[in-house]
């Protein structure tokens, strides 16, 4: 139906510019009479058939571009010159030979004018400046050739209005693609508030991280949200829409350059090996896997409790490097049977042992569980590695376990002990553990709680306005783990140099400033997202450490330390670990919290157990305590009382 309307409506402007013809040749409006008509039958009958030829009935009016102004050209070229050899060249009496030349020329601009019409009112071009004002203002940040795709889909899309371009480049500045503009940097810091800006999107897919961070210091006085485009991956892919613009990565925000990997490093342990992952869900363990199935090792063992979690990382690996293989197989690293049939059944060459609970408040309230998952699941998984004579086993630690304050640290401290304790006897395996601060993006992250709570208006919740805390990216957190293990001798604790460690309160005002948005407080009461401290959490700490003494040294890798710190002999330490597994056992807390005291001398722990079993029986206990305390009083009393006469009633029965 769309296509009939639109022949009828090209049959009726060929009788028009025939109408128009005539009325121009004869300097007055008249009425088509005679052969006249014979001009209007030729036209209908040259014109439609041409433009059913070149397709002009095929393409979509909306989205018509230059591909279909070309189609409309190349089928009025051709009409023209069969109209006006019929009425111009050869002639026909009765019509003049102006009208051979003048129909063709004003049956193209009605052709074309119609399509730019049809484009116009379909395609949303005919809303009013107002109505575009109330469209986010946006300035594209690059001019080259992702800035100019992204300027597309975004015309498009009509979601955003593009004002202009900025670009670094002084030979572009000034210069105009698509009638947009393309200004400095300094233009931007002076317009963005006069011209409406609100947003900036990033559109630098090859520019260094350091330049990143150039630019978005530059764009947070202005409160504009900044988004950027994804890598030149993805870029090459096609992928430049509105929907594939994602928030400024937090990475750009620390200003610290990733460390580049050792790539004799990462293949050492790896490559046409048997590699055992344990906690293979989790996001250091499933980012690990990933690293691991790309250096080609012969069969990659997944090792995770979470059904959930290691059917998503297993689906995703296949797919990821379908010619390795992948085994997932559910068990706890604190089953001793099963990890020694695993262990048994592939002989890994390697384990990295990166199962572990590590959100420090659930941790601390649930502490016989972390505890007995995070050190004596270290330890067994360890020692059924050293019965089955795996060579390399590494353990994944946290900057936590340095003079630890709360349990989660604590029970890393202790399962890098248990490394340790075990490195010192002669066995064909070599423990080694690797300690990195705060990953960005884990679970747990501070990063995407920041931003929930920013698209839903604040509070932005801290802890401590004064707290700071290192930070590193997944991937090199996964590929530190794998090189630590390439240059371990045994007991060897391995440490990333991570550069000056970052304010989360600093941290904070970039996300908000960098969403478009204010943060509230006494010197901007009228901001739009309040920065509220809520005070430190049992077991937290102000600041976090990566050394417990002063004995780092180089390795091969330039960013990389290792440490000896100090250890108990294995003897002893074993009969610590046996009182702490009786303190398990008997789900003491308080015994529990002193044999970690007794273990760990730097041990700084928080002063109540807020274990939620333990309060619970606290709370249960202390309600029953006036309870009983009144039961008795009121026995006491009745047995205070003088004895009643005896009912005659009964005495007679």
């Amino acid at each position: 139906m769309k296509r009939m309307l639109a022949l009828g409506v090209d049959a009726m402007l060929c009788v028009l510019c025939v109408w128009l013809a005539f009325s121009f040749r004869f300097e007055q409006w008249m009425a088509l009479r005679g052969v006249q008509w014979s001009a209007v039958a030729v036209a209908v009958a040259l014109a439609l058939p041409l433009f059913v030829v070149f397709g002009l009935y095929r393409a979509i009016f909306r989205y018509a571009g230059t591909a279909a102004v070309m189609a409309i050209v190349r089928a009025c070229v051709l009409f023209g010159l069969g109209y006006a050899l019929i009425f111009a060249v050869v002639g026909v009496r009765g019509v003049p030979r102006t009208v051979g030349l003048l129909v063709p020329l004003l049956l193209f601009l009605a052709i074309a004018g119609s399509r730019m019409f049809a484009r116009y009112w379909l395609g949303g071009l005919y809303m009013s400046a107002l109505q575009r004002k109330q469209l986010p203002q946006v300035v594209i940040y690059g001019a080259g050739s992702a800035g100019l795709q992204l300027a597309a889909a975004l015309a498009q899309s009509r979601d955003m209005v593009v004002r202009a371009f900025v670009d670094d480049d002084s030979h572009l500045q000034g210069n105009t693609i698509n009638g947009l503009r393309i200004q400095s940097s300094d233009w931007l810091s002076s317009n963005a508030a006069s011209w409406g800006i609100t947003d900036v999107l990033l559109a630098l897919p090859s520019a260094s991280r350091g330049r990143r961070v150039e630019i978005l210091n530059q764009l947070l006085p202005l409160h504009l949200h900044v988004r950027m485009l994804p890598g030149l991956l993805d870029l090459a892919n096609g992928k430049v829409q509105v929907n594939d613009l994602v928030e400024v990565d937090i990475e750009d925000l620390l200003g610290r350059d990733p460390v580049e990997p050792v790539a004799d490093l990462l293949h050492k342990h790896i490559q046409g090996q048997v590699v055992l992952v344990t906690g293979a869900g989790g996001s250091i363990g499933s980012e690990l896997c990933r690293q691991i199935v790309q250096l080609s090792p012969s069969t990659l063992l997944l090792v995770e409790l979470s059904e959930y979690a290691l059917y998503g990382i297993h689906q995703e690996l296949e797919q990821l490097a379908p010619s390795v293989r992948v085994v997932p197989l559910l068990a706890s690293v604190c089953d001793a049977a099963r990890l020694r049939e695993v262990m048994r059944a592939w002989h890994p060459d390697t384990v990295y042992h990166a199962a572990a609970y590590k959100h420090v408040p659930l941790v601390e309230h649930n502490p016989a569980e972390g505890v007995r998952n995070n050190a004596i699941g270290t330890l067994t998984t360890a020692r059924i590695a050293m019965e089955c004579k795996v060579p390399n086993f590494v353990l994944i630690s946290t900057d936590k376990a340095v003079r630890p304050t709360n349990i989660m640290g604590a029970s890393k401290r202790v399962a890098e002990m248990a490394l340790q304790g075990l490195a010192q006897q002669s066995s064909d395996t070599c423990f080694s553990m690797v300690r990195f601060g705060n990953v960005l993006g884990s679970s747990g992250s501070v990063v995407p709680l920041f931003r929930k709570q920013i698209e839903a208006g604040g509070p932005i919740t801290l802890t401590h306005a004064d707290i700071t805390r290192y930070f590193m990216t997944i991937p090199e957190a996964a590929q530190l783990v794998i090189q630590a293990g390439a240059m371990a001798q045994g007991g060897d604790v391995f440490v990333l140099d991570m550069g000056e460690p970052v304010r989360i309160i600093d941290l904070a005002r970039r996300l908000v400033e960098l969403s478009g948005r204010t943060v509230r407080d006494e010197h901007s009461p009228d901001g739009d997202i309040e920065l509220q401290v809520t005070g430190l959490r049992p077991g937290e700490k102000l600041y976090e450490e990566l050394l417990i003494g002063d004995s780092a040294m180089p390795t091969p890798h330039p960013r990389v330390m290792k440490a000896h710190d100090p250890c108990l002999p294995w003897n002893e330490l074993w009969r610590q670990f046996e009182t702490l597994n009786a303190a398990l056992e008997s789900s003491d807390v308080p015994m529990l919290k002193r044999t970690l005291t007794q273990m760990l001398p730097g041990y700084r722990p928080h002063a109540e157990v807020v274990d939620w079993v333990h309060m619970e029986r606290h709370r249960v206990r202390d309600r029953a305590l006036p309870l009983a305390a009144a039961a008795g009083a009121a026995q006491v009393g009745e047995a205070d009382q003088p004895p009643s006469a005896p009912n005659p009633i009964a005495v007679a029965i």
